[in-house]
């Protein structure tokens, strides 16, 4: 669709400066049908209304253009039946507006689906800051403006949207974050909150490893060989927990030269330094694929090369097409273990981190178990149980499980933050700078 969804996020940033700086598109509460503040954001409204893969009834986005940096800040809500949405802020750059909007829109659904499945009293949102040309982002100074200029987005929000980290965010960053606005989870511990998610990320991915494998009648983890795609912070910590496991052969690629040297060294373990975009690793002989780097790696060329029983990783949006896709793994007869399942330990860990931490925390550890309704190795046999009762694939399966789980409304606050978003634009929220 030609116009200004096909413009850099950076035109459609110096267009909404010069007309207020800030904008938002909401669903009518009567129709559904997506509605936005400025006429001239007509065609992001006319493509969110022809969508059928992405936008699936979101609640509100909302965009703002810092006043020190220009940069774009946006935040996407999905639904808030169960409570506040809750997600990262994924700070990253797009060639064009649409791949910024769809990524906050897929992100956004996945957070609802992944608090719904985890039993948490959460909706789902995403935040995205569109990183600008150039190297500037590597710069503390401006990082810090940025952030703080994101916590105050966030503030005016009102709280139906609480951010957390997400790639190409920092703690450090979210300290900056929680400066401005008491909305934000996934703090430094100095500052009271719980720290880096992605130990317990990793051990709730390998907790569905486990899951799938068992439901397959292919035993546990001991002497299986994993093939991972990425061998960044969160596959560091799945390395440790699978070698503890008794793999036989993990085989990972990397791209960044530095990442390998702080990997621990192990017999049992091959981490192949490639280029980026080099995808070898789809071609390795394994029983379970990780896909552990970005999103979207998972399409027609890639599956076709798969040599696995089971994928099972750490990535968001591992699959291209999330129907074609699917769909493709099922009939290659590949297990395929959706990530809003089974990477949500970054979000668990900290979504309620304002009741307190302790160690070995009951309600942190319930979800390694095997007992609790909605403990990952117990959510992940569920699914797969109800994919092959209703002869529909894995995706499927847990999309609908947890849309049935998002759709349960929170039993203090129900329908909160709609009622937050109404009245941010009741006040006008897209006038008030």
């Amino acid at each position: 669709m030609a116009g200004i969804v096909d413009g850099s996020p950076s035109a459609f940033a110096e267009r909404l400066a010069q007309d207020g700086g800030r904008a938002w598109i909401v669903a009518d509460r009567e129709t559904g049908a997506p509605r936005a503040s400025h006429p001239w954001l007509s065609d992001v409204v006319e493509l969110l209304r022809m969508d059928r893969r992405d936008h699936h009834a979101h609640e509100g986005m909302f965009f703002e253009v810092g006043r020190e940096t220009g940069a774009l800040h946006a935040a996407f809500v999905h639904w808030t039946d169960r409570g506040q949405g809750a997600g990262g802020v994924r700070h990253w750059p797009y060639p064009r507006l649409e791949d910024l909007l769809r990524d906050g829109l897929r992100l956004s659904v996945g957070m609802t689906r992944k608090n719904a499945l985890a039993g948490l009293w959460w909706g789902g949102a995403k935040g995205v800051i569109a990183r600008q040309p150039g190297d500037r982002f590597k710069d503390p100074s401006y990082r810090r403006m940025l952030y703080r200029e994101y916590g105050d987005f966030i503030s005016s929000l009102c709280g139906c949207y609480v951010t957390a980290e997400d790639a190409g965010t920092t703690p450090t960053d979210m300290s900056e974050v929680f400066a401005r606005t008491r909305h934000t989870t996934c703090i430094p511990r100095e500052l009271g909150g719980s720290g880096n998610p992605s130990e317990p990320t990793a051990k709730g991915v390998v907790r569905a490893m486990e899951g799938a494998l068992a439901f397959l009648g292919l035993g546990t983890l001991e002497g299986k060989t994993i093939a991972m795609q990425g061998a960044g912070n969160v596959s560091g910590f799945m390395i440790s927990e699978l070698l503890a496991r008794g793999v036989a052969r993990i085989v990972a690629s990397e791209i960044s030269p530095a990442r390998l040297e702080q990997i621990p060294k192990d017999p049992r373990l091959e981490v192949r330094l490639v280029e980026a975009g080099d995808t070898s690793i789809f071609d390795e002989p394994c029983d379970v694929f990780a896909p552990n780097a970005l999103g979207g790696t998972l399409d027609p060329d890639s599956i076709s090369r798969l040599r696995a029983k089971v994928v099972c990783g750490a990535a968001n949006n591992q699959l291209l097409d999330a129907e074609r896709d699917d769909a493709s793994l099922a009939a290659r007869g590949i297990t395929y273990v959706p990530d809003f399942l089974c990477n949500r330990m970054g979000i668990v860990t900290c979504a309620n981190e304002q009741y307190g931490a302790m160690p070995h925390d009951p309600a942190i550890e319930r979800h390694f178990g095997s007992d609790w309704d909605n403990a990952l190795f117990v959510i992940t046999q569920r699914v797969l149980a109800r994919a092959a009762a209703e002869e529909i694939t894995p995706a499927i399966a847990a999309n609908r499980l947890a849309d049935e789980l998002a759709r349960q409304p929170h039993p203090i606050w129900p329908g909160r933050s709609r009622q937050i978003i109404d009245g941010l634009l009741a006040a006008r929220w897209h006038e008030r700078r």
